[in-house]
């Protein structure tokens, strides 16, 4: 396939040792992967869509979540109100990232790549977005893995948040199927982890069964309870494809987003039940509270393992995928490299988070780099639907999609304006816009940016099909 259908124009030569490269052969082939955005070819696929729930299971069974969940309960909602909160955001952001994921067993493209097809030239900027949220979500995650390993080995916080830099770097050079493999591991044992913090907070922690807020004040921290939960599970909408491109194009798609959506809830809404049950006892530094729960000895050893553990498997994800994104934006680096380069530039903003206020940093940096996202999501999924109403019937193909004309100013207009719409809906502690202020602090920015999108995208789409 040329590459300039596939890398934006870039020259031949930079092929094979950049954007292709050496590729898994099996399940357990845990030698670096070479291999970049080109797409993966169909004798290179293996695998079954089961290790999709892994794959989505284990890398959210983090304290970030655990967190989250806290935020429901500190906005003065009660345990049952702020579940359903949790419950429907959670669910509500898996749906896309379910949808996305089964694309990339059907095109063997990452997820960035392939939103070349929507954006094209204009795809540098959500893929710059997209690079720039994978390090902030290494500093989300690394803020409380790094706590915990600094708090287990007995150093200070930065050494703790450089070794797990390091161990997720690796892993994220390691590539594609190290990180599922490992994904399948932890899955068992993280469950277990966090199995033993909920047994122990059945023992006299007491879940708030009454709330402080009130009447206008309740409805607006249920919306953003749900939405700070929904931004979660969409986070991973950017990355779904780069998880599933080694499937083969035979693959059940039923079964890809079934798994995906049981992974991403199951997890998701388990960890926030754990922050809404332990509000009380998980303040700001949840490492610590996570050690004073279980006692401290050897399961307050084992807690705080896992912990660190959970954060270098959902880290080494966002490396990986910000190597696929930055390569996506034509920067000619290695994946390996790039994945490292990521790991590196997420150590100072942990520092950053946690030399101050974390809880209003965590919620600030938890938001944002999340509003782009409903917006491209809804681009890439119109812009999926028309091509497949154009080929017909006909069976996708890279290289056939990728070699038809494409103008980026339609997807471009619809992605910056659905973003400019939801700013008056945003809040968070830096901004809160004059209609979430007015709602009592709802923030309905992540549904107002999806509809502006669909609505703007789709005729801009039709308009050029025609």
């Amino acid at each position: 396939m040329p590459l300039a259908h596939v890398s934006g124009g870039l020259p031949a030569d930079s092929r094979p040792a950049v954007f292709d490269g050496r590729m898994p052969g099996s399940p357990g082939d845990l030698r670096v992967e070479g291999h970049g955005i080109e797409p993966v070819p169909e004798n290179n696929r293996y695998g079954g869509a089961g290790r999709l729930f892994t794959v989505w299971f284990a890398p959210n069974l983090t304290m970030t979540g655990v967190f989250t969940g806290t935020i429901g309960i500190a906005l003065g909602l009660n345990f049952a109100t702020a579940l359903a909160a949790v419950v429907l955001g959670t669910v509500l952001g898996a749906l896309p990232t379910a949808y996305l994921s089964t694309w990339g067993g059907l095109t063997g493209a990452g997820q960035l790549p392939l939103a070349r097809l929507a954006f094209g030239r204009a795809v540098v900027l959500p893929g710059m977005l997209q690079w720039l949220s994978s390090v902030a979500w290494d500093a989300l995650i690394g803020l409380f893995g790094g706590d915990a390993l600094a708090r287990l080995c007995g150093w200070p916080f930065w050494l703790g948040v450089l070794v797990m830099m390091l161990a997720q770097g690796a892993l994220g050079v390691l590539g594609y199927e190290a990180i599922h493999r490992l994904q399948i591991v932890m899955t068992f044992v993280l469950a277990v982890a966090f199995a033993v913090i909920a047994w122990r907070m059945l023992d006299g922690v007491h879940p708030a069964a009454t709330g402080t807020a009130t009447g206008a004040d309740r409805a607006g921290a249920f919306v953003l309870t749900s939405t700070i939960a929904l931004s979660l599970s969409l986070s991973w909408a950017p990355y779904a494809g780069d998880f599933s491109r080694y499937l083969p194009r035979t693959t059940s798609r039923p079964r890809m987003f079934w798994c995906t959506l049981l992974g991403l809830v199951a997890s998701f809404v388990a960890v926030q039940v754990l922050g809404l049950w332990g509000a009380s006892v998980l303040t700001d530094q949840t490492a610590a509270g996570v050690d004073a729960l279980l006692g401290g000895g050897t399961a307050g050893a084992f807690g705080l393992l896992a912990v660190a553990l959970a954060a270098v498997c959902s880290n080494a994800m966002n490396d990986y995928s910000g190597s696929l994104a930055l390569q996506t934006l034509g920067v000619r680096i290695p994946r390996p490299v790039a994945a490292a380069l990521a790991a590196g530039l997420g150590f100072p903003l942990v520092l950053w988070m946690h030399a101050a206020d974390t809880t209003a940093r965590f919620q600030n940096v938890l938001l944002f780099v999340g509003y782009w996202i409903p917006g491209f999501v809804a681009i890439v999924v119109v812009d999926w639907i028309a091509r497949g109403r154009e080929r017909g019937g006909a069976p996708f193909d890279v290289t056939v999609e990728n070699s038809r004309p494409r103008s980026g100013w339609p997807s471009l207009v619809a992605f910056v304006a659905a973003f400019g719409a939801a700013v008056p809906f945003m809040d968070t502690g830096l901004y809160v816009g004059p209609v979430a202020d007015a709602l009592h602090g709802a923030d309905l920015s992540y549904y107002v940016a999806f509809l502006v999108a669909l609505a703007l995208y789709a005729p801009l789409r039709l308009r050029r099909r025609a």
